[in-house]
């Protein structure tokens, strides 16, 4: 009798980003370890919830720059090439007051049960 292979599921990683632009020291980690864990075949996704709203709003992260490390900017253009996915929760963005139009290009803009949903789903979460 022959089987069939079961198809290993993807592991999946959820980078969660509470910590805001008045935090900068904070920010750079859930997008090099995301890159790296798609360089590990790993898939990656940052939610950014709360005050990391900030994080995405067009125009902020050009201002994050911290010692000899790129600009935030080209560290999460680089995350977006190499195939990090990345969301900002509507409802945060709301209570900031924050527009849809005013979130970087290629951020999807998901309601708060997409979290919810990506852990429940998640091989590991990790909080910044």
């Amino acid at each position: 009798m022959a089987t069939t292979p079961i198809m290993d599921k993807e592991e999946k990683i959820v980078y969660v980003q509470t910590s805001g632009i008045d935090t900068p020291e904070r920010l750079y980690a859930p997008f090099v370890l995301a890159m790296t864990a798609k360089a590990m075949d790993i898939e990656a996704v940052i939610y950014f919830v709360v005050k990391g709203v900030t994080v995405v709003k067009k125009g902020e992260a050009e201002k994050i720059k911290l010692g000899s490390f790129p600009s935030l900017k080209e560290i999460m253009d680089q995350a977006l090439s190499s195939g990090v996915e990345m969301m900002v929760c509507d409802r945060s963005a709301e209570l900031l007051g924050i527009d849809r139009g005013d979130i970087v290009d290629g951020v999807k803009v998901v309601g708060a049960a997409t979290l919810n949903s990506l852990v429940l789903e998640a091989d590991a979460t990790m909080f910044f």
